[in-house]
């Protein structure tokens, strides 16, 4: 007999012997044991207060599984092991609160298999199951819950409630996932339309029953307990959450939704004719980085056409959302927007006045760094200074680094990178491979850009990309793969919101990881290796004022929400004179001349104030370089020692834990500009012009 109170509390010994623990579903937990050939532990839990028993049976019966596990009411509470030789799955629990574990193991003839090690994958992306949930039943089980929660007269009753709530979030969440992600695989496919849609409407809602729980958990009796157990920050975030959501604008964040939909759906929409063929937004870009000067023109003109085309729907969309996301944060008692912004980004360490010291930072040492390579890119060129955007584009005069082989020689380059770099990311993107949680062509049809994202319920990251032959293909695999690693790493936390932390800190995770990635260049570029690590660096210095102007421009976008289209284009161009004054805008090319090409930007539409959390980390990822010329063992214990804290503390303590510098220290970027700067100085351009 053991008493088991916590599973969760036996992770780290799982760890240690090599086993994998993760929460899945019954109906998956089948279809694992069907296909499979034996060696894992399995566990099923039950909501009902009642005894429940699998009893020894053979693999091949797997019907005599299904229905021991349906007996009765709720979900089974069980654990078990299926041997390869298709002996037993064994274990009964009683369900309460404090119910004993009791077990008789029964191997086959062979005895027990050894177990598969951690990160395998027994499901691909293709296998798993998504069903549209019934809305009523998910609101009926978020409020039973919560008066659970509310009710309970003990910490082992209200923390049994807390628990269940984040299995219901981590289901919820998987099931939302698995339909925004194949609908952004095909824009065009119907059902997944459908799905999307259902879930735009839906979640404002369900974000009514997450707010009475976060009530609750905030009003708790027991806060003391579960601080003590699962940390503070899960009750500050709680709060900035509240700050952000009133039932008041349930309405308003659906419509949010519909417009943001409908313009990654147009962007997804374009086909743009370019030398007798017809190319997506993605395709496009080889050719916007040729190294011929008029072929290279020619294709930013025919995307600048494409927009300028667009142009009157795209203003529309985000005239109604600045007026939308205003009127939201006036119903929420703030001045506008701005506010509701910050608490929708969980900003809970740093305020706008810290954004607009690391603006002035950036100016002051970046902006002067970033158009010193860019002259030096004029001169490289033979081209004029200021640069237009065609000629901005390319680096080289014998062209932009591309990575070498097809999209499956990358992956595998990938695969050999994370392989040697530690035993962790191995494991990790090997579990990548093998459950096909990439997807990474671009096709018609394919949302642009790329992301990562969590599928909780299996206890995994996918992948989304745009693979277009260009250089940006190899810091998919780098930089989302970041992301995926981090996740990875912490996707056992309790609860679920602590497998990430705030957007800026994840952004460190991927942005760094680039840079671990410079020794494996000729694998992924081959002669092209040393343009690649040049132009990186160069590329992230440079990027940094980019982002600034981004941010810069949204916080003017929702303080000034009456700005007319023409006014916001206008405040556009002005920016770019600030921080990126090696451009030329003199209208050369329809579009980006004309100080509009903030309208190709995702987040600016869909994720107000995200932006600035790559130039935040981009900064941080500057830092890790910096370790990395010094010790690469030593930067990436750094960088372990960070991403193993998940999202338990705010960005600057995670920093701090770690021995890295806060950004908002005016010192850290005039250190990493100073290091970056004298390393470009001091490389061997010679041979790569």
């Amino acid at each position: 007999m053991q008493r088991l109170k916590n599973w969760r509390a036996l992770f780290h010994k799982f760890e240690a012997l090599g086993i994998e623990y993760f929460y899945t579903l019954i109906d998956d937990a089948v279809a694992r044991v069907i296909r499979s050939k034996g060696g894992f532990i399995w566990a099923c839990k039950n909501r009902a207060a009642a005894f429940r028993c699998i009893t020894a049976c053979p693999s091949s019966n797997t019907a005599h599984i299904r229905r021991y596990m349906l007996r009765g009411k709720g979900r089974p509470v069980c654990a078990g092991i299926k041997f390869d030789s298709g002996g037993a799955l064994f274990l009964c629990r009683a369900v309460a609160s404090g119910g004993q574990l009791c077990y008789n193991q029964q191997g086959g003839p062979d005895g027990p298999a050894e177990f598969q090690p951690k990160g395998s994958i027994t499901m691909t992306f293709a296998e798993m199951p998504y069903h549209r949930p019934d809305l009523a039943a998910m609101k009926a089980e978020y409020d039973a819950i919560t008066a659970r929660l509310r009710d309970a007269a003990d910490y082992e009753t209200a923390r049994a409630a807390f628990l269940d709530n984040d299995t219901l979030e981590r289901h919820i969440a998987t099931q939302a996932t698995l339909a925004s992600v194949r609908h952004s695989i095909d824009t065009r496919d119907e059902f997944y339309n459908a799905e999307q849609k259902f879930w735009d409407a839906a979640d404002p809602e369900l974000q009514t029953c997450r707010d009475a729980f976060t009530a609750a958990l905030l009003a708790s009796p027991f806060r003391a307990e579960f601080a003590a157990e699962y940390g503070e920050l899960m009750f500050t975030n709680a709060e900035i959450t509240r700050k952000a959501f009133s039932p008041a604008i349930v309405a308003d964040m659906q419509r949010e939704n519909e417009l943001t939909q409908e313009y990654e759906k147009l962007l997804a929409s374009a086909q743009i004719p370019f030398e007798g063929g017809v190319y997506t937004l993605s395709q496009l870009e080889p050719f916007k980085t040729d190294a011929d000067d008029a072929r290279r023109l020619a294709a930013w003109k025919a995307e600048g056409t494409w927009f300028k085309q667009n142009q009157p729907r795209m203003d529309a969309i985000y005239d109604e959302l600045v007026h939308l996301r205003d009127g939201m944060g006036k119903k929420l008692g703030y001045e506008g927007y701005t506010t509701l912004g910050y608490y929708r980004m969980q900003r809970n360490c740093y305020t706008k006045a810290d954004i607009e010291k690391f603006r002035a930072a950036v100016v002051k040492y970046l902006v002067p760094l970033a158009d010193r390579i860019r002259r030096a890119q004029a001169e490289r060129l033979g081209v004029a200074y200021p640069l237009s955007y065609a000629d901005e584009a390319l680096m080289f005069r014998t062209g932009n680094p591309r990575p070498v082989g097809s999209a499956d020689d990358i992956l595998a380059m990938g695969q050999k990178f994370y392989d040697e770099l530690s035993p962790e990311t191995s494991a990790f993107f090997r579990t990548m491979m093998d459950g096909k949680l990439l997807d990474v062509l671009s096709t018609p049809g394919k949302a642009s850009g790329g992301y990562c994202t969590s599928l909780p319920d299996y206890n995994v990251p996918f992948i989304f990309a745009n693979f277009n032959g260009t250089q940006g293909d190899v810091e998919v695999v780098t930089h989302e793969a970041g992301h995926a690693f981090a996740a990875w790493m912490n996707r056992d936390r309790v609860p679920m919101q602590y497998t990430w932390p705030t957007m800026e800190a994840c952004e460190c995770h991927s942005m760094s990881m680039e840079f671990f990635a410079w020794p494996w260049a000729e694998g992924f570029f081959g002669a092209d290796a040393a343009k690649f690590r040049y132009s990186h660096l160069a590329g992230a210095l440079t990027f940094i004022p980019y982002g600034t102007a981004v941010d810069h421009f949204q916080h003017i976008a929702y303080e000034k929400p009456d700005l007319t289209p023409a006014q916001r284009h206008a405040e556009w161009k002005r920016l770019l004179g600030i921080y990126m004054p090696w451009l030329r805008l003199d209208g050369d090319i329809p579009f980006y001349g004309d100080g509009e090409s903030w309208q190709q930007k995702h987040h600016i539409y869909s994720s107000p104030f995200y932006y600035i959390d790559y130039c935040l980390a981009q900064t941080v990822s500057l830092e890790f370089w910096a370790m990395i010329q010094q010790d690469r063992q030593n930067a990436w214990n750094h960088y372990m020692a960070y991403t193993r804290q998940g999202g338990t503390k705010v960005f600057t303590e995670l920093l701090k834990n770690a021995g890295l510098e806060s950004p908002f220290e005016e010192n850290c970027l005039r250190t990493v500009c100073e290091a970056a700067g004298n390393w470009l100085d001091n490389f061997d351009l010679s041979a790569l012009h």
